[in-house]
């Protein structure tokens, strides 16, 4: 898997939709600016926390485990050069 434009364009701009348009149309009230700091403060956070999925599934630090014999098995199949 690798970077692709349509998923970070998409969950960048729904965040940013969170973050920085919704903040705005808050009705007025006594906790106003703490529903628009939370409504930010969320967005940035849930975004952060997207990227970071996202990212790790280009490069994953675990991969399957494997035994030899499916391995092997892997190998033949799929026409590789099995070494002695």
């Amino acid at each position: 898997m690798g970077f692709s434009f349509i998923p970070f364009i998409f969950f960048t701009a729904l965040w940013a939709v969170v973050g920085i348009v919704l903040p705005f149309v808050v009705p007025k009230g006594p906790n106003r600016g703490i529903f628009q700091l939370v409504l930010m403060l969320t967005a940035a956070t849930c975004w952060i926390f997207w990227l970071c999925c996202y990212m790790a599934q280009m490069n994953p630090l675990i991969g399957p485990k494997l035994s030899n014999r499916t391995l092997m098995l892997m190998a033949k199949n799929w026409g590789g050069k099995i070494p002695n």
